[in-house]
């Protein structure tokens, strides 16, 4: 009787195994679904699995440090922004955890509009599902779809408005104004920017605001195919917040080394050692603030 039972444990441990989608079975890199999705759609849609271990009651990859913090998506939590109008925002890096920006997802619905920042404060904001119209001076008005972005200096008059669903991120700081400098606004598409040297290193850059010594931080957008890294371990004084918006990989932020995908958000500190290795089947782009053109003194 105990062969008769062991025998037919393991014949339903191998069925169940070997079904489509069990346990065992790993996910299929050609999955035709998963190519039919709109662009940056995994940083919204957060579609988990058991594979993932992220369903399990209490689990998180989330961490937060003195000089870094990972927030996945299973832990932004959304709520109404102020002055904003039909639209939640989940801030994901604010001063109360080291930074000197803030930046935070809004999920616009029908009928929305944005409220303006605070007095000199600047404003950037990237197109991640749906559309929204930016108005601004002599009420000029720009449509911006996904890839698409706006930046608005500090005081300026302008609205963000959307009558469907969208999804924005969205970075603010107060501007580090310099004599004579005066930043403009600006409103482009990453497809429009022009690939630029990275001597020493193989991933794609572009770069997403004017490099003038009127603006006081940019926008990277940063490529990776698949087993690509960075060569320089990073170290230096400028701070970083980063959005993934397509691939995995593993990130390393001071001694800690961190599994990421589409949706995670990270904050890097000055002088955070941090690095990026491309893992998995697909290109990794990601976004990532940085702050340049001010001395740190």
């Amino acid at each position: 009787m105990p062969t008769i039972f062991l025998l037919f444990l393991i014949s339903g441990v191998f069925r169940y195994s070997s079904a489509e989608q069990g346990f065992c079975s790993a996910p299929s890199a050609l999955n035709t679904e998963s190519k039919s999705k709109p662009l940056y759609s995994k940083v919204y849609e957060s579609t988990l699995s058991p594979l993932d271990l992220q369903n399990l009651p209490g689990f998180t990859r989330s961490v937060y440090k003195r000089d870094h913090a990972l927030i996945s998506p299973e832990s932004h939590v959304y709520g109404p922004l102020p002055e904003w109008i039909n639209t939640l925002g989940s801030y994901v890096i604010s001063p109360e955890m080291g930074s000197h920006f803030v930046m935070y997802l809004a999920k616009l619905k029908e009928n929305s509009r944005s409220g303006l920042p605070l007095h000199d404060v600047e404003r950037f904001i990237f197109v991640l599902h749906g559309a929204v119209t930016v108005t601004g001076a002599h009420s000029v008005s720009h449509v911006l779809k996904v890839d698409s972005y706006a930046y608005f200096p500090p005081n300026f008059e302008h609205s963000i408005e959307s009558d469907a669903p969208a999804i924005i991120v969205i970075f603010e700081r107060r501007h580090a104004q310099l004599a004579n400098h005066v930043p403009e606004p600006l409103v482009n598409s990453t497809d429009k920017q022009p690939l630029l040297e990275t001597p020493g290193e193989v991933f794609e850059l572009r770069k997403l605001l004017p490099s003038s010594l009127a603006y006081d931080f940019n926008i990277h957008i940063m490529d990776f195919q698949p087993g690509e890294f960075l060569n320089v371990k990073e170290v230096h004084y400028n701070q970083h917040g980063l959005l993934l918006l397509e691939g995995e990989g593993i990130y390393r932020l001071g001694g800690s080394w961190y599994p990421v995908q589409a949706g995670d958000v990270i904050w890097m500190a000055p002088f955070v050692p941090q690095w990026y290795a491309a893992l998995g089947k697909t290109p990794t782009r990601y976004l990532l603030y940085k702050d340049v053109n001010r001395s740190p003194l």
